[in-house]
């Protein structure tokens, strides 16, 4: 099979197309032919060299973690699933790839009105947003900031926190991206200098909650504007984290959580930007449109 691979850590351009031999399904799992694949920070962390706790990396190997296609061959002791069933699932990598092997319990059905493309994308962001707010607490009536909140996990935690009953929602973002935000119905605000008090003239009641997916000055400036440090958490400033004694986000993914996203997507209570789409040899090219970090939305490779 054709899937994208590196043998060295570095750059995007140790990313190669690469010839493997195909997974094939074992016991509890289903093979899936891969039809989209998202990309997301974590993908370019461990090309980079991120070590993932409890993972044996072994060269060449396939990044992606997040997937949608078709399954072609199903495991013994596997029900609920059949061959040309389209589904939508997560795995710790190798979804840069034409097929994947994983458990069962790891797919869900594709809703009919779910795009390939956002499918392929929605698995990561999606869980990892429900994850981070539900960190935060019961968000009924609050005023929630979210840093970060026009990219790929931004978006989900903007609706997310709206539909579980945020009274008010502010973002920060690049301002090319705030009418966007607007639309996703949160208030925008710009990164830089003065940002902690510009939220404080939109938010004159006071921050209950933050989720951090900019950065460390991003969680530094939620320490100066919410009331506890208990209601902040963050997705990417975890050293920082460490060191002001905020709680770390626990938990996994599970194909409960992303049913529940997908009954959301289905219903029309989740809207997805896809921000580009690459063909899968060009997934070095969407690693630095991610990587850039003040895109809008979600990037994906298209695949079969």
């Amino acid at each position: 099979m054709r899937a994208m691979a590196f043998s060295t850590f570095g750059p995007p351009e140790v990313l190669r197309l690469t010839e493997l031999v195909e997974p094939q399904a074992g016991a509890s799992e289903v093979r899936v032919r891969i039809k989209a694949a998202g990309v997301m920070p974590y993908d370019y962390g461990v090309r980079s060299g991120w070590t993932l706790a409890g993972y044996t990396m072994t060269f060449p190997e396939i990044p992606g973690n997040e997937f949608a296609g078709i399954i072609d061959q199903v495991g013994e002791g596997v029900s609920g699933f059949s061959v040309g069933d389209e589904v939508l699932g997560f795995n710790m990598l190798k979804c840069y790839a034409e097929y994947v092997a994983v458990k069962s319990d790891q797919i869900v059905i594709k809703p009919e009105n779910m795009p390939w493309e956002v499918a392929g994308g929605f698995s990561g962001n999606g869980q990892g947003a429900h994850l981070a707010l539900t960190a935060l607490g019961s968000l009924e009536g609050d005023t929630v900031l979210i840093h970060g909140a026009a990219g790929g996990l931004g978006t989900f935690a903007v609706q997310l926190a709206k539909l579980w009953g945020a009274a008010t929602v502010i973002g920060t973002a690049s301002e090319s991206n705030h009418d966007y935000l607007r639309s996703l119905g949160a208030i925008p605000v710009s990164y830089g200098e003065g940002l902690v008090d510009r939220v404080r003239a939109l938010a004159q009641g006071g921050v209950d909650a933050a989720l951090d997916v900019a950065g460390p000055e991003a969680l530094r400036a939620s320490m100066e504007l919410v009331k506890s440090k208990e209601r902040i958490r963050t997705m990417v400033s975890f050293d920082l984290a460490n060191e002001l004694g905020i709680r770390p986000i626990i938990g996994t993914r599970t194909a409960a959580r992303l049913a529940v996203l997908c009954d959301l997507y289905a219903q029309g209570k989740l809207h997805i930007h896809i921000r580009k789409v690459f063909p899968l040899d060009q997934a070095a090219s969407a690693h630095r449109e991610v990587e850039s970090r003040h895109g809008r939305g979600k990037v994906v490779l298209t695949v079969n």
